[in-house]
């Protein structure tokens, strides 16, 4: 019996994701036309023995994400429940906050995955490489390969060529350690919550002599003992005693920490559907619009034939597209309408805008190969201090471009209505 575990974070993470997480919790945001989190529960049901995914996390339950549940409950066919924490415990903490509901029934191992990565998510492969390397009770890392500069902005592993035990490993480091890196999927057995109960205990001790040396409450109270996270006080010390071990994956993997990095997400799942989901890619069809290369089209939107679309996008619910419009590398979400012969290439459009005839909506995403749809990006380069060149433009919910105006690289939040055009800019 095998569970998994997928760490959704809450409202005060993610603003990064910003203006599109005002509208809807990152982990439903669509990438390649279904929520984020569907790519994670789908991998997750196809497990064999898969019996129970649960959802850890500190956002208030609403009617979207109970919705979204429930949806996900009867076509996946499996048990899926949603466990608030009381506040941010980090991804260590929540998972021994909520032990006991993840060992009730005895499961063998279980899965965690954060929700902000995109992925392949080779589980199957996990739980066979774990029978093949290392003991029974060791614990296994997904891990990929970045160039030296990305592999800085990642936790970074170091191990042994013949076993794949990992010897070191350092979240982030401030110089070169390893081109291996830490995808933020893993396999643990319920042997993984001894380590993070030593680390919860040394923390209460340490809030104890806090206490008695200031003569003070601790401000955070038992939170502060409680928040662990897996990367910076389980793997680092986990190093190096035979226990922890990585796989490495060949297939693609990204992080979707910015919501430019979304496009990019969205570009590898629509590749991917080649496989999984054929029947999700749009073709070309008489008295339909020109589709070149992997497109999303939600049944409900409605586009002119002399419409061009793609490479590499995703069409939601309800979308207008007029006559000669061009879309590339792009996610048009919930309610937009392009009007006649506009251009929008490397953007999102947020629900409900409208943008006008003529006008033109671009950003210019940092790219290493966009011929390979699984050649590795480092989303964090796509919004950096604050800088949008190069980066994507991202118009948020009920956004108004006027007829014949430029829009690019720029941020625009939601319910602006523009009079001109912008370029590099965040418009508030």
């Amino acid at each position: 019996m095998l569970k998994a575990v997928i760490l959704i974070g809450g409202p005060q993470k993610g603003t990064r994701f910003r203006p599109l997480s005002f509208e809807v919790p990152k982990p439903l945001f669509p990438v390649a036309g279904v929520p984020m989190l569907q790519h994670h529960i789908e991998a997750c049901a196809k497990v064999p023995n898969m019996k129970e995914i649960l959802l850890i996390g500190f956002y208030q339950p609403n009617e979207e994400l109970t919705r979204f549940l429930l949806n996900a409950q009867q076509e996946f066919k499996i048990s899926i429940r949603y466990l608030q924490e009381y506040a941010a415990l980090g991804t260590g903490g929540g998972i021994y906050h909520f032990r006991d509901q993840i060992v009730s029934g005895g499961p063998e191992a279980f899965f965690v995955l954060n929700a902000d990565v995109c992925s392949a998510f080779p589980l199957k492969e996990m739980l066979s490489f774990q029978k093949e390397h290392g003991e029974p009770n060791s614990f296994v890392i997904l891990g990929t390969t970045a160039n030296r500069k990305q592999s800085m902005n990642y936790g970074c592993i170091v191990e042994n060529e013949q076993t794949n035990e990992v010897l070191h490993y350092v979240e982030k480091p401030s110089t070169f350690v390893s081109d291996i890196i830490n995808c933020g999927i893993y396999l643990f057995n319920p042997d993984i919550f001894q380590h993070i109960g030593t680390v919860f205990q040394k923390n209460q001790q340490d809030m104890l002599l806090d206490y008695f040396s200031c003569r003070e409450e601790p401000t955070n109270g038992w939170h502060r003992a409680e928040a662990i996270r897996l990367e910076q006080d389980i793997f680092t010390a986990l190093a190096g005693q035979g226990k922890l071990y990585v796989y490495k994956t060949l297939s693609f993997w990204s992080q979707i920490k910015s919501a430019g990095s979304a496009i990019y997400a969205s570009r590898l799942y629509l590749n991917q559907y080649h496989t999984t989901h054929p029947e999700r890619l749009a073709s070309n069809m008489e008295g339909g619009p020109k589709i070149s290369g992997n497109v999303y089209i939600h049944p409900t939107a409605n586009i002119d034939p002399t419409a061009m679309l793609g490479p590499n996008v995703s069409i939601g619910t309800g979308v207008t597209i007029g006559a000669g419009v061009r879309v590339r590398e792009s996610i048009i979400l919930h309610g937009a309408n392009l009007q006649d012969h506009c251009c929008v290439l490397n953007s999102i459009v947020g629900w409900d805008s409208t943008i006008g005839k003529w006008a033109r909506v671009e950003g210019t995403p940092s790219d290493p190969n966009p011929n390979d749809p699984y050649a590795k990006i480092d989303s964090e380069t796509l919004f950096r201090d604050g800088k949008l060149t190069p980066s994507i433009t991202i118009l948020g919910c009920n956004v108004t471009i006027p007829s014949e105006v430029i829009i690019l690289n720029s941020i625009v939040l939601p319910h602006k209505d523009l009079n001109r055009s912008f370029k590099n800019q965040i418009i508030l």
